[in-house]
């Protein structure tokens, strides 16, 4: 039976001679001359195996670095190689042979490697154990969100990516052929979302791909990411939807603190902590700004009259140096800086709010119009027409609750745990506007 290689120092720790089987990839080879070092990678991580002659298959040929193998022999503990204990090779098969000039070195420095060389050999890189660890804490942050809202009773859904046109009332969508027509890519699951509220749910979470095609080339978007959407009815404004991302995001951060410690080492970042989640603050906007320029000010940079990236970090560093923590919320922004289903406060605010996290957004949400007439009423503000928005009108009219939510981009939220430059690097296959492959 197949041993995993975390699994070969507990073997080891039960008495000498211990026979084991262990498969993987060749991470690297250290020929000593009379005895030959091997590390081996599988998914939990590496084990060193010892040969005391030149390690080759039973064709006599010898093994090269990412070959598949599968090595029998016995365990035994070593306080010098990795994890502790080590494999005396007996048997080696070789199960699939590696080219031995890979365009792309998977034991090297990755932090000597360009992002354009890693994201070009994607499959080669992800063995990398630096570039792998990034996705292990993205899978713990994603079972997170879902296991929290499934205790609070949300109710999983998955809705349709293919649709008739933009959500958000926005321009910037990818087009499809569609049979006989076209229709778009899905920006966000906002209707859905919304539509399974009004229709009893009242409590939905989706986990899935939105698409956004504009033009950038930045450090911070891509053009399909992950999105982490949250839907709740009966909600009083945006501060209930506060209360509930804190919550969430101290289960999450828990989570990866508590199960991603080798992963956090490996970039050498402090582990995101769940207390400084629950006392994050919450600034109006109009003072968000004021605070930032004032902080600009006082660096010898420029008025600020935005929350743009640079007041985000800003607003960060003020909320760990103020309240100790790296999360803050940003609401009552006005409503021409929100969408038009976006709940008013007052003439020119609304019950909406962003959440910046370690100096990046990482959350837009808020409270949604659920009136018939508010939304008929808010429609020309927003240069839209009532016959062009008969779906949601249709939603309204069949008695909505008061409800909001938001989303999480789970790259953003992946890449500023770790510390990453680029929200690509959180991406399995990113798409921008130049990169469809792999």
């Amino acid at each position: 039976m197949r041993v995993l290689a975390k699994d070969i120092a507990k073997i080891a720790q039960t008495g000498p001679g211990a026979a084991v089987a262990v498969s993987g990839w060749v991470h690297r080879i250290r020929d000593m001359g009379g005895i030959t070092f091997v590390l081996l990678r599988d998914r939990s991580g590496l084990v060193q195996l010892v040969f005391n002659e030149k390690p080759v298959d039973a064709s006599g040929t010898a093994i090269t670095l990412e070959s598949v193998i599968r090595v029998t022999g016995t365990a035994a503990l070593n306080e010098k190689a990795p994890g502790g204990a080590e494999v005396q090779g007996e048997t080696l098969e070789c199960l699939s042979r590696a080219a031995p000039d890979l365009p792309f070195q998977v034991n090297g420095d990755i932090s000597k490697m360009g992002l354009e060389t890693i994201l070009d050999h994607r499959i080669l890189s992800v063995r990398n154990p630096k570039v792998r660890s990034i996705f292990n804490v993205q899978a713990v942050i994603i079972e997170a969100f879902c296991a929290y809202l499934r205790s609070r009773d949300f109710t999983e859904i998955k809705t349709s990516k293919l649709v008739w046109g933009g959500t958000e009332g926005g321009t910037e969508l990818f087009e499809v052929e569609y049979f006989d027509r076209r229709v778009c890519l899905a920006q966000s699951p906002q209707f859905y979302k919304e539509a399974m509220v009004a229709a009893g749910m009242e409590r939905v979470f989706e986990v899935a791909p939105a698409y956004r095609a504009e033009k950038h080339d930045t450090p911070r978007h891509l053009n399909e990411y992950v999105s982490m959407d949250v839907e709740m009815g009966f909600i009083e404004s945006e501060k209930d939807l506060i209360d509930l991302e804190r919550e969430l995001l101290a289960h999450i951060f828990e989570a990866v603190a508590r199960r991603n410690s080798a992963e956090l080492a490996l970039w050498k970042v402090p582990g995101p902590d769940p207390a400084a989640a629950e006392k994050a603050p919450v600034i109006g906007y109009e003072d968000a700004v004021k605070l930032a320029s004032d902080m600009s000010a006082k660096t010898g940079g420029g008025r600020i009259f935005d929350i743009n990236p640079e007041a985000e970090r800003f607003l960060c560093e003020w909320s760990a140096g103020e309240y100790g923590s790296d999360l803050v919320f940003v609401n009552e922004f006005p409503r021409r800086y929100r969408p038009f289903y976006t709940f008013p406060s007052g003439a020119n605010r609304t019950m909406s709010f962003d959440a910046l996290f370690r100096g990046l957004e990482i959350t837009t949400g808020g409270k949604r119009l659920h009136s018939y007439e508010a939304f008929v009423e808010a429609l020309p503000r927003f240069g839209l027409k009532l016959e062009n928005m008969q779906n949601y009108a249709s939603l309204l009219q069949s008695g909505c609750p008061p409800h909001g939510g938001f989303a999480i981009g789970c790259e953003r939220l992946t890449a500023r745990i770790l510390g990453l430059a680029n929200v690509k690097e959180a991406s399995l296959f990113p798409r921008d506007r130049r990169r469809v492959e792999p």
